[in-house]
């Protein structure tokens, strides 16, 4: 019996075809930029995310304490796993909603982000498959126990900024961030270094106080898990701070001097139904399930449901 082995040479020369060939095939989907890690034991996360979870900062998000194990090693995740690909895609709107209205996050102006993304990952797994041969692995969009921001982290997109998104020089933070995990090894990138310096506009226009101190963000004082998570009564310990925000709150990322960057998106799946930007406050709080069905036919809106948005909206009045 003989066992092949390929010389150190072409082993690397392969590992930089593969690496280059995914990277190129993810600015084709129309992925902002894509990095690749190691998967393995995210060593540093760990105190992080048990303090944080031990704080109670996590409100009624219960599922953020199941699958600790998985959450910080891929390897748990997706069996066999060698490597954490990890993508940006744009969703900064060309517009916005009209000024003095109840407001939603833009990252939900269009079409439900999960089902976009899933389909341009499927697309680029089956283009893996086919030029660098049968890859095992998983796909991810917020869907699953994985730490995306730090992965994206590690794989050098970005830094993790105070207000705890993950922030692109010349880019800022409206994106979404994805993985594929796959048992492929490849060229690993580098992380950069945090531009944020002595800026504290995040936690000092956060209207509801919820970065604690820098990068550590009290969940259960967020506008967006207020407005989304939250099943119960809202707090009245919130009323009269959440600045009109309805669904969501893009408050920590409209003030960061790095989203001074950011391009429109060409996802046209992400463009908003002309109606909800042209939408005044009255004409939001006398809406009705049929409006909201329209309005919101495909969109992530419909996850807190029709009740949800009256409930918020009532709250705000």
């Amino acid at each position: 019996m003989y066992l092949y082995f390929l010389p150190k040479d072409k082993f690397l020369n392969n590992l930089s075809r593969h690496t280059q060939l995914i990277k190129t095939e993810a600015k084709r989907l129309g992925f902002l930029s894509c990095g690749i890690s190691k998967a393995e034991f995210l060593e540093e996360e760990a105190p992080r995310l048990e303090n944080w979870l031990n704080k109670n900062m996590h409100g009624e998000m219960g599922y953020m304490e199941n699958h600790f194990d998985k959450r910080l090693d891929p390897t748990k995740l997706v069996e066999g796993s060698k490597s954490v690909i990890s993508l940006l895609l744009n969703y900064f709107p060309e517009e916005s909603q009209k000024e003095n209205t109840f407001k939603i996050s833009k990252y939900a102006y269009g079409q439900d982000y999960h089902h976009v993304i899933k389909s341009k990952l499927k697309e680029l797994q089956n283009f893996i498959s086919e030029e660098i041969g049968e890859v095992g692995g998983r796909a991810f969009v917020d869907s699953a126990p994985v730490l995306d921001k730090a992965w994206a982290a590690k794989s050098g997109l970005g830094w993790i900024g105070k207000h705890s998104n993950l922030l692109t020089q010349q880019v800022g933070s409206f994106y979404f961030i994805a993985e594929l995990i796959v048992d492929l090894e490849l060229e690993y990138d580098h992380r950069v270094t945090d531009h944020c310096g002595t800026c504290t506009a995040c936690i000092d226009a956060c209207p509801t106080e919820a970065i604690v101190e820098p990068y550590v963000v009290d969940g259960s004082k967020c506008i967006s898990y207020l407005t989304i998570e939250l099943k119960n009564e809202m707090p009245t310990d919130f009323k009269g701070k959440m600045d009109d925000w309805m669904f969501g709150c893009d408050v920590c990322q409209d003030v960061c001097p790095w989203n001074r960057f950011s391009k429109s998106h060409r996802e046209p799946l992400f463009d908003p139904n002309p109606q909800l930007l042209s939408m005044t406050k009255k004409e939001w709080e006398e809406i009705t399930e049929d409006v909201f069905k329209k309005v919101f036919q495909k969109s992530a809106v419909k996850r807190t449901k029709f009740s949800g948005l009256k409930r918020n909206i009532e709250f705000l009045k």
